[in-house]
This record gives C-alpha cells, structure tokens and sequence, in this order.
C-alpha cells in the first residue's frame, strides 16, 4: 500500500491512477487529518508526501512520521515546489528518503517509487501479482516490452519514446477506452495540466502511420479518447 497526501485533487487522483496503472495498491488523502486518521488503521509501505497542505505541511508530518517508532522505517518522498531548495534540504535532514520537484514525469515517480521500494525490500510484497508478460501480441502487432521493439505485420515500426509509452498503454488496455486526460497524465505526468489534448492526437497519428495497416486497430472516440482492439476479419 502507497499513501499519496497531496491537496490537488488532480494531481493526487493522477498519482494514484499512474500507481495503480503500474501494480501498486494506492490510496490519496487531501489533508493531514484523513492520513492520519487511516494511517491508525494501515500503515503503509511508502508514503508520497505534499510539503504545501491546507491543515497540517509536509515537514511537520514527516518529523511525526520519523519519531514514532511505529513509523519511522517507512520510506517517504517528498512532493516540492520547483526550485525551493530550502524545503528539500529540510525535508532530507527530517530524514526524507527522495525527494521530486514540481512539475514532475510521472514516469520518474514510478521509477523513484520502485527503486525505493526494492531499497527497503518491499517491491514484491507492494505489488499486484503481476500479470504483464514481456511481449504483447495483438494480431499482426507485437511488443516486446524489455527490448522496446515493436512489429507490425512483421515489419520494425521505429517508435519515440512518448509512441512506445503510448501503445504499451493502450495494449495494456485493449478494449477499454482511454481519455485524453487519462492518456495525458500516464505519459505526460504532471505537465500535462498545461499541456493541449492536441497532443495526443498528433502521437496518436503518427503512431498510427508507423504502424502502417495494424494502425487502424487503434480506434477514435469521438468527444472521449482512444482504445486498441483487433477483429479478425479486418486482417
């Protein structure tokens, strides 16, 4: 279980979404007082901790965190404004295991999370049983994950990084309709909130030109977002 205390309600539900997304059970709090009150009765694996919070900051609930001897083993990262490097300076010498500067990739998060976990010897006892294989297979469309290669009708489709991270996530979800916003924040992280819905849609076309006939798998839907699915027939 992963904590996220965070008063923006979309970057905490964004947050959440991106762990859950990559095997992660998480939960989001908007204040001190709803962490505290759950922390009583699960304390979790890690904790994603905002320093700006309308009730109670950041810095004072870590120096909590660390002094009960219930709490003081578990890994925090701190949530900073960009450029303060007071509070990250302070929250490392509270004893702050990381630490990630507003804006933030979300794609970074994961990675910190992860590496921290495995650090404290939690990763597999976190996560969901995973149920990922290394490659994905989808008529004629084959990704291997590890290699980051992908085949359209055998043939190697050269993908950006944002295109590879953009169809392992629609192949992550076949059948299932993703929003632009949901899209924006998985691969975009945190700048997506500045960043146009245009955007997806010029990946979406490119990525849809790479792919050549395996392309038309990735269907529109109108005034919503995007989902790959595969009839036989059409190949």
């Amino acid at each position: 279980m992963i904590y996220v205390v965070e008063d923006d309600d979309n970057v905490r539900e964004m947050v959440c979404y991106a762990l859950r997304s990559s095997s992660f059970i998480a939960k989001g709090f908007e204040n001190a007082s709803v962490f505290w009150r759950e922390i009583k009765n699960e304390t979790p694996k890690l904790v994603i901790l905002d320093i700006m919070l309308p009730d109670e900051d950041g810095l004072t609930i870590l120096a909590k965190l660390k002094k009960s001897r219930e709490t003081a083993h578990l890994p925090v990262i701190m949530l900073t404004a960009m450029g303060n490097e007071y509070d990250r300076v302070k929250g490392l010498d509270a004893g702050a295991d990381d630490y990630i500067a507003k804006p933030f990739s979300i794609l970074e998060l994961i990675a910190r999370v992860r590496a921290l976990l495995r650090r404290a010897g939690h990763v597999n006892t976190d996560a969901k049983p995973e149920q990922e294989a290394d490659k994905i297979q989808l008529g004629n469309l084959s990704m291997d994950i590890g290699k980051r290669v992908v085949l359209a009708q055998d043939n190697d489709a050269p993908l950006t990084f944002k295109e590879f991270e953009l169809l392992h996530l629609l192949l992550k979800h076949i059948d299932v309709v993703l929003t632009r916003e949901q899209l924006l924040a998985q691969i975009w992280g945190y700048e997506y909130e500045g960043t146009s819905n245009r955007t997806v849609d010029v990946h979406i076309r490119t990525l849809r030109q790479k792919l050549g006939a395996c392309g038309d798998m990735i269907k529109t839907i109108r005034g919503v977002g995007y989902k790959i699915t595969w009839a036989e027939e059409s190949f």
